[in-house]
C-alpha cells in the first residue's frame, strides 16, 4: 500500500495447527497513520518452525513488532491468519486498510472482514466473485468528493498494477494492466463503514500465494471422431487447474469445484461422468481423508442412480483431483462415493484407478532421445552416460535426420529431415523400413520448412509447416494416416515455431512468432465431424509465460505445468516451470546451462531435464545433481511425446 500503510503496525494472530489461543490485552504504537488500539482478544501470536516444542507463551513485556505478510515457507505451513476488528473512531483510509487486511486471514467465511461493512453490504459482499491479484499490495487515498455534503459519505481509492484475476470458478488469469477501484463508505452509529465494497477480494501477490494453492481437478477428454481410432481407449483425464484457499478445508473446496464442472476455457473438450447439478450431500459440512488415508464423499440425490461403470468414473476423477491433498507423502488409498442416506455407489482403490491414470496417456518412458554430430537418432537411459544409435533406418548413417518425436510407447518414431522438407515415421525395430515420405514442405530452408513433430497420447502426430506461402498446422492419425489440417484462428498474423502437444491430446503448446518476438500459447484442441472427415481446430490461444518477451523452447513437464526457457525484456535467459493457466509454478528454480536452444522434460517430475546449449551440446539434468555433458555435438533432444 501507500506510506500510511507501510508505517502502520499490522495485528494478525497467526496460531499452529492445533495449537490453543491465549487471552491476552496488546496494546500497539502509534505512528504516522498507524491504527493504535486495545485489544482484548489475542491478537499477535507467532508459532513458526524454529519453535520445534510448540507455541511459546506470550510475553509480558517488549515492543510489539511488524508481522509481515511476504510468504515464509518455514512459517507458513504451520500458521494461521486472523483478522482485526475495526478499531473505534477509524477514519476512512485506515478504516478501508484494515478491512483490505481482514480479507487476507484463514477465516472460513470472512466475519471480522465484514465487520468493516455496513450490514447491507455484508450481506450482498461476494467474496469468491472474483479476485484480484496485484504487484503489490494496493495503494489506498481518500478522493475528495464534492458529492458528499454532508460530509456523511466518502469515496477510498484503492490502486496498483494488476498481474491477474482468479474467477468464480477458481480459473487464474495472467491480466496485467493497470488497476483503480473506488470504494464508497458511509457514517452508521458515528463510525465509518464501507457501504461499496470492491468486487470481491484484491490481494497483493505475496499475499495471494500464501494464501491459495493450485490444484488440479480431473475431467475427461472428448475425442469426437478420434474415439475409435485411440490407443488408449476413451478414459483419458485432463487436468483443469485451478486455485483454492491453502488452510480453509482444501480437501471439501477442491471437490465442490470438481462437482461445479470444468473452468470455462478447458469446458468445451472435455466432459464429466458426474450427472448434471450433483453436489455434496446434505449436512455434509467437511471432507476429510480417514485414518486409512480414503476419502468418503456424500452426494446429493442427483447421483443416486448412476451405473457402476459410470460411478468408477466419477470415482476416479474424484481421486486424482484430491491425490495430492492429503497430509504428508502417504498415496491416496480410495474413494468411496455414497448416496444421500449413507448407502455406497461405488468403491475405487488407488490401484483400481490406475487404468484411468494420466500416467497410463503419457507412458513411463524408458529413455531420452537425440540426433548426433551424423543426423541419427540416439537414445540413452538415465543410468547411462553414452548413447547408442535407436534400431531401425533413423539410427543408421544416412538418416539425415534434423529433429525427431517418439510415439508414447516408444514404438514408433518420425523425423524431419535437416533441411525441414520433409518428415518420415518408421518403426523403432531392427529390419523396419523408412518408407515413404508422409508430408513435404515447400519453405525452401530449415527455418521455414517443418516443425519438430510431437505425438500425442492417442496416436496422433502434429508438425506445421512454416511455408510462408501456405504456413499450416497439421496433424496425421496413427502417425501415417494422410495429414489433416488444423484450423488456427488467432495467430493474428505470428507463425508457429515449434510446437508440443500434451498427452492427453486436448491442449497444444506453440511458440509463436510476431512482431519480432516469440511468445508462448496455449490452445484448446477440438474435435468435431465423422470419423472419415475429421475436423480439427486449436481455440482460444492466450500466452502463459507473460513476464517472457522472448520464449526459445518449451516441453510438458507434468499434467498442467511446462518447462520453458526465455527472456524478460532485456534479460539474460532464464529456465522455468509454468502452469497451463499462466501463474508460476510452486516448484525450486532451476539452475539453467547457458544458452539453451531446446529443452526437454518427462510428465514424469522424478526424470531427469535435457537440453542443447550453444556451448556444450547436449547436457542432461539428474536429480540432486548438476548439468552434466552427454554429447557436445548432438541436438534436438526429446523424451516420447
Amino acid at each position: 500500500m501507500g506510506a500510511d500503510r507501510a508505517d502502520r503496525h499490522r495485528f494478525r494472530r497467526h496460531v499452529p495447527w492445533g495449537a490453543p489461543g491465549r487471552s491476552r490485552g496488546l496494546k500497539g504504537p502509534g505512528g504516522p497513520g498507524s491504527r493504535s488500539r486495545a485489544l482484548s482478544t489475542p491478537t499477535l501470536l507467532v508459532c513458526g518452525a524454529l519453535l520445534l516444542s510448540g507455541c511459546a507463551s506470550m510475553p509480558d513485556r517488549g515492543d510489539v513488532r511488524r508481522v509481515d505478510s511476504s510468504p515464509r515457507a518455514d512459517i507458513d505451513s504451520q500458521v494461521r491468519v486472523y483478522g482485526v476488528s475495526p478499531g473505534k473512531g477509524e477514519q476512512p483510509a485506515e478504516l478501508v486498510s484494515g478491512f483490505l487486511e481482514a480479507t487476507t486471514s484463514d477465516e472460513e467465511n470472512f466475519g471480522t472482514a465484514k465487520e468493516y461493512l455496513t450490514k447491507a453490504a455484508a450481506g450482498h459482499w461476494e467474496p469468491f466473485a472474483a479476485t484480484t491479484v496485484l504487484e503489490q499490495a494496493p495503494d489506498v487515498r481518500v478522493e475528495t468528493d464534492p458529492g458528499d455534503r454532508d460530509g456523511n459519505g466518502k469515496t477510498v481509492v484503492l490502486s496498483g498494477t494488476r498481474i491477474a484475476t482468479v474467477d468464480g470458478g477458481h480459473a487464474y488469469r495472467p491480466d496485467a494492466a493497470p488497476y483503480e477501484e473506488r470504494i464508497h463508505l458511509t457514517r452508521t452509529d458515528s463510525e465509518w463503514r464501507i457501504d461499496g465494497p470492491p468486487r470481491g477480494l484484491v490481494l497483493g501477490q505475496s499475499d495471494f500465494q500464501r494464501i491459495y494453492r493450485s490444484v488440479n481437478k480431473y475431467y475427461f477428454a472428448d475425442l469426437g471422431p478420434d474415439a475409435e481410432d485411440s490407443r488408449v481407449g476413451e478414459s483419458v483425464l485432463v487436468a483443469d487447474p485451478v486455485y483454492v484457499r491453502r488452510r480453509v478445508d482444501p480437501v471439501t473446496a477442491t471437490v465442490k469445484a470438481l462437482l461445479d464442472g470444468p473452468t470455462g476455457w478447458l469446458k468445451p473438450v472435455v466432459s464429466t461422468s458426474f450427472p448434471g447439478g450433483t453436489a455434496l450431500g446434505r449436512r455434509t459440512e467437511k471432507l476429510a481423508l480417514d485414518d486409512s488415508n480414503a476419502l468418503k464423499v456424500r452426494l446429493s440425490d442427483r447421483a443416486a442412480h448412476v451405473g457402476g461403470a459410470r460411478c468408477a468414473r466419477m470415482a476416479a476423477q474424484t481421486l486424482f483431483t484430491v491425490q495430492d491433498l492429503g497430509e504428508g507423502s502417504s498415496e491416496l488409498g480410495g474413494v468411496r462415493l455414497e448416496r444421500q442416506d449413507g448407502s455406497e455407489l461405488c468403491a475405487l482403490s488407488s490401484d483400481a484407478a490406475r487404468v484411468y491414470a494420466p500416467g497410463g496417456v503419457e507412458g513411463q518412458p524408458r529413455h531420452q532421445y537425440f540426433v548426433d554430430s551424423r543426423h541419427r537418432m540416439v537414445r540413452l537411459s538415465d543410468d547411462e552416460d553414452g548413447a547408442q544409435p535407436v534400431p531401425g533406418p533413423f539410427g543408421a548413417d544416412g538418416a539425415g535426420l534434423g529433429s525427431v518425436a517418439v510415439s508414447r510407447d516408444e514404438r514408433d518414431a518420425a523425423g524431419v529431415t535437416a533441411d525441414g522438407s520433409a518428415l518420415y515415421v518408421t518403426e523403432l525395430a531392427s529390419g523396419a523400413e523408412r518408407g515413404k515420405i508422409r508430408l513435404r514442405s515447400q519453405g525452401g530452408s530449415p527455418e521455414h520448412g517443418l516443425t519438430a513433430p510431437s505425438w500425442d497420447g492417442l496416436g496422433g502426430l502434429w508438425v506445421a509447416d512454416r511455408d510462408p506461402e501456405r504456413p499450416r498446422l497439421l496433424r496425421l492419425r496413427g502417425g501415417t494416416d494422410p495429414a489433416d489440417e488444423v484450423r488456427l484462428p488467432g495467430l493474428d498474423g505470428g507463425r508457429i515455431t515449434a510446437l508440443r502437444v500434451s498427452a492427453d491430446g486436448a491442449r497444444i503448446a506453440m511458440l509463436v512468432k510476431r512482431a519480432g518476438h516469440t511468445t508462448l500459447r496455449l490452445g484448446r484442441i477440438e474435435r468435431r465431424g465423422t470419423a472419415a472427415a475429421p475436423k480439427l481446430s486449436v481455440r482460444e490461444l492466450h500466452p502463459i509465460a507473460p513476464k517472457l518477451q522472448d520464449v526459445d523452447t518449451v516441453s510438458w513437464a507434468g499434467d498442467s505445468r511446462l518447462v520453458v526457457a526465455g527472456r524478460e525484456s532485456h534479460g539474460v535467459q532464464q529456465l522455468q516451470y509454468v502452469e497451463t493457466d499462466g501463474s508460476p509454478a510452486n516448484v525450486p528454480e532451476v539452475p539453467g546451462p547457458s544458452g539453451v536452444e531446446a529443452v526437454a522434460a518427462s510428465e514424469d517430475q522424478t526424470r531427469p531435464l535435457i537440453a542443447e546449449t550453444r556451448e556444450n551440446g547436449i547436457v542432461r539434468l539428474r536429480p540432486n545433481t548438476d548439468w552434466k555433458t552427454v554429447d557436445e555435438d548432438g541436438s534436438a533432444p526429446v523424451y516420447p511425446g
